[in-house]
């Protein structure tokens, strides 16, 4: 399979948005994950195998703040551009090799869901308040229910790009525990502020979101 036909296909599969024309860093992370992916479709890798070592590295963020709250965030910073990959990887898998399906969808999505949990509650272990990592972790998910329903009200295209859907959250993880463990080097006051600091953007990224999606979900079903 080429470049070309797995974007036409992966289009096919995310509402019609083609990844040829996004921007260069989203175009160039699914492109990655093409390269990545395909060979492990040759080899018969299961997509969900992909799937549940992706989850598995994210249960590990929170594990290895606690574990220690000075090298821990940078260590979680790793694990979650890891498991961004691995998130990106297990569709080219999925749809180089022929086996994407709505099962396997719905298995993505959960993990997803569980591994932006996880995420979250590294905040909290690097000293973000809990009552915020909630809120963050409820914007989000409000998020994707609205998508999903108004999937099942009718709304067949993918609507609009919010500024709250998932590659920002994998931003802000990433970025937040880089900063959280920049902070740890010299203060745990620091690293607790910088954390809950990067909740806050993840409540406020997740909240304008869903006001842009309520808004695309008005136009495309009134």
């Amino acid at each position: 399979m080429t470049w070309d036909e797995y974007a036409t296909a992966w289009a096919g599969l995310h509402g019609g948005f083609d990844p040829r024309r996004a921007s260069v860093l989203v175009r160039g992370w699914l492109r990655l994950a093409f390269v990545l992916g395909r060979p492990l479709g040759r080899l018969g890798v299961p997509p969900t195998a992909v799937t549940v070592v992706g989850l598995l590295i994210c249960a590990c963020v929170p594990l290895v703040v606690l574990a220690d709250r000075t090298v821990g965030p940078l260590a979680g910073a790793a694990l979650v551009l890891l498991a961004g990959v691995a998130d990106s990887v297990d569709g080219a898998v999925a749809v180089t090799s022929g086996r994407a399906s709505r099962l396997g969808h719905l298995y993505d999505s959960v993990a997803d869901r569980l591994g932006e949990a996880a995420w979250l509650a590294a905040f909290w272990a690097a000293g973000a308040f809990g009552w915020l990592v909630v809120v963050a972790g409820a914007l989000s998910w409000l998020h994707e229910y609205v998508r999903a329903r108004a999937s099942v009200a009718g709304m067949r295209e993918i609507g609009v790009v919010t500024i709250g859907e998932r590659p920002s959250r994998v931003s802000i993880a990433l970025v937040g525990l880089l900063l959280t463990g920049a902070g740890a080097l010299i203060t745990t006051e620091l690293a607790a502020g910088t954390a809950t600091l990067a909740t806050v953007v993840w409540v406020l990224f997740a909240g304008y979101g869903i006001c842009q999606l309520l808004a695309a979900v008005r136009r495309a079903l009134a």
